[in-house]
Formats: structure tokens, sequence, C-alpha cells
């Protein structure tokens, strides 16, 4: 079970005569409550979830779905690998000290939380990784997140952007935070902004995290 792209992309990983179930966002709910209603009939039940399951994933309704059942039924979390440490790991080391991530989207939290959200992690200066940064349909939320992070970050802070990680057509480049809206972004698109620790390394982001190199 899971949503269509996320099962479209496991496709050679599907053994035959198995059933597959599928959806579009904005589903989750339903999925989770078919999930648990199949294991309840004793079938072996898969969740499909992007990324890792924990990590803006499916882990957490299908545990609240099951239970509100009587007879809960055991679910098991199979870790993944979230996009931030998969955009980590291509752009170079922006994450190897203390970190935010932030979900621009405002479809399950308000837009004023998230907003507090991004004005406490650009004060903070710790890199910030941004999820879900803008879509056709929203276009608002990353200029509102760039003018509040342009308030504490300096413009020449690195930036990382990665489109379809860990997919075919994956794509990255690192700019600025002055630049960073001069880019093709969109729902597919992860991005890292550096803190003030963070410089460009032989093409790469990286982090200091104090370490004296002149020993």
């Amino acid at each position: 079970m899971g949503y269509n792209t996320y099962i479209q992309l496991i496709q050679n990983l599907v053994r035959k005569k198995t059933e597959i179930i599928s959806g579009t966002m904005g589903k989750e709910v339903e999925r989770a409550q078919i999930a648990v209603n199949k294991a309840k009939e004793g079938k072996k039940v898969v969740m499909v979830s992007s990324g890792d399951p924990g990590v803006y994933g499916m882990a957490g309704i299908v545990l609240e779905v099951a239970a509100k059942d009587q007879n809960p039924i055991q679910v098991n979390i199979i870790p993944g690998v979230t996009a931030a440490t998969a955009v980590s790991a291509i752009l170079g080391a922006p994450l190897v000290s203390d970190f935010s991530v932030i979900s621009l989207s405002d479809l399950l939290t308000p837009w004023e939380k998230i907003e507090r959200r991004l004005e406490m992690a650009a004060q903070a200066d710790v890199s910030i990784v941004l999820y879900n940064p803008r879509s056709q349909g929203r276009i608002e939320p990353l200029a509102k997140a760039y003018e509040i992070m342009t308030k504490h970050i300096k413009p020449d802070t690195p930036v990382g952007i990665v489109r379809q990680a860990g997919r075919e057509g994956e794509n990255y480049i690192i700019t600025t935070l002055k630049n960073m809206l001069n880019e093709k972004i969109d729902m597919v698109t992860t991005i890292i902004v550096g803190n003030s620790a963070t410089k460009v390394v032989s093409g790469k982001m990286v982090t200091a995290r104090g370490y004296d190199l002149n020993r």
C-alpha cells in the first residue's frame, strides 16, 4: 500500500500476485485504516512511505489508527533514508553539526507555526533543511521563508539545492542564500541552508565542527 508515485518507484521489488493498493495525496488516513483492516484479516501488509517512514511519513498515522482498535495489530517500522540525510550526502557534509528540518507545506501545519519555526531556526544559527519548498499552487511560502532567513542569515551563506534525490534525473547545485530563489525549485526539491560555519570545499558544502586541522 502507498502513494501512487512511491508504488511505481518500487515495482521491480514487488512479488507477483501481490495485492497492490495505491492512492493519492490527502487519503493517508483512509489508506492507514485499510492497511490495519487487511492486517486484522491475517495478511502481511507493507505500507510504503518515502524516505524514512517516521520522518514526514506514514508511521505515525498507522500507529494512531492501529491503536484505536480494541485488539491492536503489531506494527513494525523499518527505518529508511530521509531526504535530509540523502541530500546532505549529495551536497557534501552540511549537517555534521546541529540542524533543523522544516516543511513549508501548510496542508497539515498552520503557516503561522511554520513561520515561527523558521524565525527561531534562522536566529539559532543552525543549518536549515527545507522540505516541500514550492509547488505550482504554493509559490508564496518559499518567498516568505526567504524573507525570514535573510533577516538573520548572511547573504553569502552556502545553500544546496537538490532535485530528485536518489531518483532518476537527480541533480544539484550549490549557490548562496542571496541567489537561492533564482534556481529551479519544486516539490521534488530539498534545500539545505548552511549556518555561519558552512563553507564550500572542493565543490562540496561542509559545515565545520571546530576541529583543529593544524595539529
